[in-house]
C-alpha cells in the first residue's frame, strides 16, 4: 500500500466488492469509505418497480457520491490511503442501464453540476463472477430487496460491468474473476490477491485461479 493511496474495489452486485475493500482496509491498516446504499430511501422501491423510481433512486446516490467527492478534494479524507468500495464513474454506468433517454440526458445534466470533479483512484481492482455465481451469492446474502430481481436485470447489470470495464483506461485496472476464489475469508486467495496487486505493473493486469 506504500505506493497506493487510494484503492477501489468494485463489481456487480453480489461480487463482493464491499467484504473485499473492508478487508483490505484492515490488512493494510488504512480507512475505509464504503457506499450506503441502506441511506438511500428509493432503493428497496426501485427492486419493485424499477421504471417508477429509476430516476429518483439514480439521484440520490448522485448525491450521495457528490457529497464524498467534495470532501475527499476540500477535506481531510484524502489525508491519509483508503480504501473504497465504490467507483464514482459507476453511478453513469447504471444511469444508461435504468434510465429512458430523456431520464438519462437529465441525469448527465445534473451529475456535470453536482459532480464535476472527482478524485481519480491508483489502483481499481475489478471484481468479475459468472451471473450464475452472482445470482447464489446474492441469493445466499438474502438481503430483502435484493431476493426478487425481476428477471434479466442481473445479467443485464453483468454484461454492463464489463462492457464498461473492457473500455476503462482512467487508473491501473487489475481485473479479478473470483468464480473459484475465497477473498471474504480464505487466507490462501487474499495473499495471493495481495502478491498480485504488488507484483502488478502497467495499465491492466489479470488474476484468475482454475479450479
Amino acid at each position: 500500500m506504500s505506493q497506493l493511496r487510494y484503492v477501489v474495489v468494485e463489481g456487480p452486485i453480489g461480487s463482493g466488492k464491499s467484504s473485499l475493500a473492508k478487508r483490505l482496509s484492515a490488512y493494510w491498516g488504512v480507512q475505509l469509505k464504503a457506499e450506503d446504499p441502506a441511506a438511500n430511501p428509493f432503493l428497496p422501491r426501485f427492486y419493485r418497480n424499477m421504471p417508477a423510481h429509476a430516476l429518483s433512486t439514480q439521484l440520490s446516490f448522485l448525491t450521495q457520491r457528490a457529497d464524498i467527492a467534495r470532501d475527499m478534494l476540500q477535506g481531510d479524507l484524502m489525508a491519509a490511503p483508503l480504501v473504497s468500495d465504490f467507483l464514482f464513474e459507476k453511478d453513469d454506468l447504471f444511469a444508461r442501464l435504468n434510465l429512458d433517454e430523456h431520464e438519462l440526458a437529465l441525469y448527465r445534466r445534473l451529475a456535470r453540476l453536482a459532480l464535476p470533479e472527482y478524485p481519480v483512484p491508483d489502483l481499481v481492482i475489478y471484481l468479475q463472477a459468472s451471473e450464475e455465481t452472482l445470482l447464489q451469492r446474492v441469493a445466499a446474502r438474502a438481503i430483502d430487496y435484493e431476493v426478487n430481481f425481476p428477471e434479466g436485470y442481473l445479467k443485464r447489470v453483468h454484461a454492463g460491468y464489463n462492457e464498461f470495464f473492457h473500455q476503462y483506461e482512467a487508473a491501473p485496472l487489475l481485473i479479478v474473476n473470483t468464480d473459484h476464489l475465497n477473498l471474504v475469508d480464505g487466507d490462501e486467495d487474499f495473499e495471493l490477491l495481495i502478491r498480485c496487486i504488488a507484483e502488478m505493473r502497467g495499465q491492466r493486469s489479470y488474476f484468475n485461479k482454475s479450479v
